[in-house]
């Protein structure tokens, strides 16, 4: 496509409509926890990363508030510069406890603090080891890095000892989603903390659906795995289960300090509102106090698995609240999400390049906001729906 050529785009958007590709939003007007309307209609969602229900928390609401009433809506600098303020450093000392680890760095997104935190860690020269299914931003933020780069396949942990070994790279990094956000698997972290230990290499975890929903209290996928080492390097986003927004970086105190030196995305960016890190704080409290909001999303995720289990379509094994169910073609996919919002549920068909072609399917994502009478609910219309034949 020529620069700025209109008449290409247009017809690159009608190619994209040929292949049932094209991403259209739409107007979210009134949200009750997963109940919304959308553009007029009400809707069940199954389609959010509220894991825990907190995004509409009074209690989070209320510390919003306060922040605002103290700091204002908007951080005015950079951290470095004057955006950062006392409710920052208090965030990012009781993420560091709440997580197990001595220092913690907090951004105003998890895209960013990717982008920026891989090349912050390896560049030229060195060697960057990458699960095939990562998520776009560890992706992205590995080509930015100049680092030489090996995708391995989805979770072979042979194919990355053996990459591993075959490294003369002096400064070597595996870097992985914790819990993958298509496919809700688990990534096997204690076998590649022990690579990366026999390697002599750093292991970079993105914690997104994992941190809140895994562990003691929500303390993380690696909390879950007992693991603990100086060459763990942990990433979590904080607009899932948190219920807010950002992200934060968390490891030894002189990592953390050489990430503030030479992470743009943290150096020349806005910091996230104090407000935010307010409600953000008091998140991380409602966490601790309301152990429930995890038992009940857990055990969601449960009674959907064995409703699922007649279905003619696979659900790959998860034990998160992420639950594909997979359709295969990307029409099919769009089809079935229609159905269903004829029934009044929202549940997204997600296709290529978000999945490998012929992967499309519904991203089923449960809250601890929905009950089980709603998760029978979306469990009979998909039942009725295997029984009319494919939509």
């Amino acid at each position: 496509m020529n620069a700025f050529d209109l008449a290409e785009m247009a017809a690159d958007l009608q190619a994209l409509d040929d292949k049932s590709l094209r991403r259209r939003r739409r107007v979210v007007q009134q949200v009750d926890g997963p109940r919304l309307v959308v553009d007029g209609e009400a809707l069940l969602a199954f389609c959010s990363n509220d894991y825990l229900g907190l995004a509409q928390h009074p209690d989070l609401v209320a510390a919003a508030q306060r922040g605002a009433q103290q700091y204002g809506v908007g951080a005015t600098a950079s951290p470095l510069v004057c955006g950062h303020t006392a409710a920052h450093e208090a965030l990012e000392q009781e993420l560091a406890a709440f997580v197990g680890l001595p220092a913690a760095l907090s951004f105003y997104a998890g895209f960013a603090a990717n982008v920026g935190l891989v090349p912050a860690l390896v560049g030229r020269g060195d060697a960057l080891f990458c699960d095939a299914l990562n998520h776009a931003c560890l992706i992205d933020g590995s080509r930015l890095s100049g680092a030489q780069i090996s995708v391995y396949p989805h979770g072979d942990l042979a194919a990355l000892a053996e990459r591993l070994a075959a490294s003369g790279a002096e400064r070597k990094l595996v870097v992985t989603d914790a819990v993958f956000s298509m496919d809700g698997d688990v990534a096997p972290l204690a076998d590649m903390l022990a690579l990366c230990e026999r390697h002599d290499a750093w292991l970079l975890v993105d914690d997104a659906h994992g941190f809140g929903v895994l562990g003691p209290q929500g303390r993380g996928t690696p909390a879950a795995l007992g693991l603990r080492s100086d060459r763990l390097v942990y990433m979590a986003t904080l607009g899932k289960a948190a219920g807010v927004a950002g992200a934060f970086v968390a490891g030894d105190a002189t990592l953390v300090d050489w990430l503030v030196q030479r992470t743009r995305s943290y150096v020349f960016a806005t910091a996230m509102p104090a407000m935010q890190a307010e409600a953000l704080r008091e998140s991380l409290r409602v966490m601790q106090r309301e152990p429930q909001r995890r038992e009940h999303v857990l055990a969601l995720v449960r009674r959907l698995r064995e409703g699922l289990a007649g279905l003619p379509w696979a659900n790959p094994p998860s034990a998160t609240p992420i639950q594909p169910l997979m359709l295969g073609g990307n029409a099919q996919a769009l089809a079935m999400a229609a159905a269903l919002r004829r029934r009044g549920l929202w549940v997204p068909a997600i296709r290529p390049p978000t999945v490998p072609a012929g992967s499309a399917r519904l991203r089923i994502t449960l809250s601890a906001a929905h009950t089980a009478d709603e998760v029978d609910r979306l469990l009979a219309a998909l039942h009725e729906i295997a029984a009319e034949g494919p939509p």
